[in-house]
C-alpha cells in the first residue's frame, strides 16, 4: 500500500508541475510569476442554441477543444449544490443556484463533437441519499434523456462513494496542504484525462463567491467528511453537510489523514478557503466554465436569506481556473485583488489569493487576456442589483 500511495503522490506531482504550479513549500509567499491564460468572455441572454454556438466560438479562443479531448476521458464536476426540492420563488435551481442542464447538454455535445471518447458527468450531492447521481437529478427535475441525447459517451456518477473499486483514492496536496495533506475521494477524479469544472456565478455566504475553483470544494465525498460520516471508516449512506470542513467540529472518518492544524481556527471564512486552494491543487482543473447567464447574488442557495435572482447574461471560459474566476469576480462587480475585509471577502480570506500563492494561476488582471466581451461591458455589479 506504501508502494502505492507514493506512486500516486510522485504522479500528481508531475501532473502538478506540468500545469505550471510551483510549490516551493507549505508557507504561503507572494507569486508574482504566477501562470496566467486567456479568458472568453460572451454576452448570452438565453439558454439553448444561441448558448451552444456562443461556447463554441469561446472554446476556440481559447486554444480549442479538439487538441485538449481529442480520444480522451473528460470528467466534468457539476455544481449541484443542496437538495432536490430547494427552490427560490418558484424558479428551478438551474434558473437560479445550479449550473442550468442545458450548460451541461451543451458542454457534453461539445465535448463529443471535439472527439472526447468519454464523458464523465461528477457531483457528490449533499441533499439526498439516493445511490445515484442520475436518480439526484431526476429527482430535481432533470430530464436524464435528454442529457443522453447530447452525446451517447455521457456517464454519471455520485462520488459520495467509492465507485465500481470500492477504494476512495488518497489525493495528496502538493506542497503539503494548507488545510488537510491529503484527501481521500472517489477515483473518477483521477481516471480521467480532462477535468473540467462546469460552475455558477454567484456568490458566496462563507466564500465571498462561487466559480470553478470553489466548484470543486463537493469532490469531497460525504461520507468520509459529511457530518454524519462513519467514525473510524467512511459511512454506508451520504453523511449530511460538510460542516468538518466548514467550522472543524470533527475530523474525518479515520481512514482518512485527520487535519494538519487541529488547533487553527474553526472560522469558516478561514477554512472554506484553505479547504478549497487545496482540492484545486490536489485535483488540478483543465478547463473552467462558468454560466452565468440565470443566476443569484447574495448567497450560494435559498437558504441563505438575502439570495436574490439576477440575469447577468454572460458565459465565460478559460483553462486556468484562476484567471477565470478571477475574471468572474471582476465581472460581479468586484475586485479580484481584493482581501479579506473587502467586498466580496469581508469575513473571509480570499480562496483566489491563496490559489495564487500557490502558484496554480494569477489574479491580477493586468495579466489576464480578455477575449470577447470586455469586463467593463459585461459588468453586472451584484451588490446593486
Amino acid at each position: 500500500m506504501k508502494r502505492d500511495v507514493n506512486r500516486r503522490e510522485f504522479l500528481q506531482g508531475v501532473s502538478a508541475a506540468a500545469l505550471g504550479l510551483y510549490l516551493p513549500s507549505a508557507r504561503l509567499m507572494a507569486s508574482p510569476a504566477a501562470p496566467t491564460a486567456p479568458v472568453a468572455v460572451a454576452k448570452c441572454d438565453a439558454y439553448g442554441p444561441e448558448m451552444v454556438a456562443s461556447l463554441d466560438k469561446m472554446f476556440d479562443q481559447i486554444g480549442g477543444l479538439k487538441k485538449l479531448v481529442y480520444g480522451k476521458t473528460v470528467a466534468i464536476k457539476v455544481n449541484v449544490t443542496g437538495g432536490t426540492s430547494d427552490r427560490y420563488k418558484g424558479m428551478t435551481q438551474g434558473q437560479t443556484y445550479w449550473v442550468h442542464p442545458d450548460m451541461v447538454s451543451a458542454t457534453a455535445h461539445l465535448l463529443d463533437k471535439a472527439g472526447a471518447k468519454r464523458i464523465r458527468i461528477l457531483e457528490s450531492p449533499t441533499g439526498s441519499k439516493l445511490p445515484t447521481l442520475e436518480a439526484f437529478l431526476t429527482e430535481a427535475g432533470w430530464s436524464i434523456p435528454d442529457l443522453m441525447r447530447s452525446s451517447n459517451r455521457l456517464e454519471f456518477e455520485n462520488t459520495n462513494f467509492a465507485g465500481p473499486s470500492k477504494k476512495y483514492v488518497r489525493y495528496f496536496v502538493p506542497g503539503g496542504g494548507l488545510a488537510f495533506k491529503a484527501y481521500d475521494m472517489n477515483s473518477s477524479y483521477q481516471d480521467c484525462d480532462v477535468f473540467v469544472s462546469l460552475a455558477k456565478l454567484k456568490e458566496h455566504s462563507t466564500a465571498g463567491m462561487t466559480g470553478a475553483i470553489k466548484n470543486l470544494f463537493g469532490i469531497t465525498p460525504t461520507t468520509i467528511y459529511g457530518q454524519k460520516a462513519g467514525i473510524d471508516e467512511p459511512s454506508a449512506e451520504p453523511g449530511g453537510g460538510r460542516s468538518m470542513l466548514h467550522i472543524g467540529e470533527r475530523q474525518p472518518s479515520k481512514s482518512a489523514l485527520p487535519e494538519l492544524h487541529p488547533d487553527s481556527s474553526r472560522d469558516p471564512g478561514y477554512r472554506v478557503p484553505r479547504v478549497t486552494a487545496d482540492l484545486v491543487a490536489a485535483r488540478p482543473i483543465h478547463l473552467s466554465i462558468i454560466d452565468g447567464i440565470d443566476t443569484v447574488a447574495g448567497g450560494e442557495g435559498p437558504w441563505v436569506k438575502n439570495m436574490r435572482a439576477v440575469h447577468a447574461g454572460v458565459l465565460i471560459a478559460g483553462m486556468n481556473p484562476v484567471t477565470t474566476d478571477s475574471v468572474c469576480t471582476a465581472l460581479m462587480g468586484f475586485d479580484p485583488m481584493a482581501d479579506k475585509g473587502s467586498a466580496p471577502f469581508e469575513t473571509c480570506d480570499s480562496t483566489l489569493k491563496l490559489a495564487e500563492q500557490l502558484g496554480i494561476g494569477t489574479r491580477d488582471l493586468k495579466r489576464i487576456e480578455v477575449i470577447g466581451l470586455p469586463i467593463a461591458k459585461g459588468r453586472i455589479e451584484f451588490r446593486k442589483v
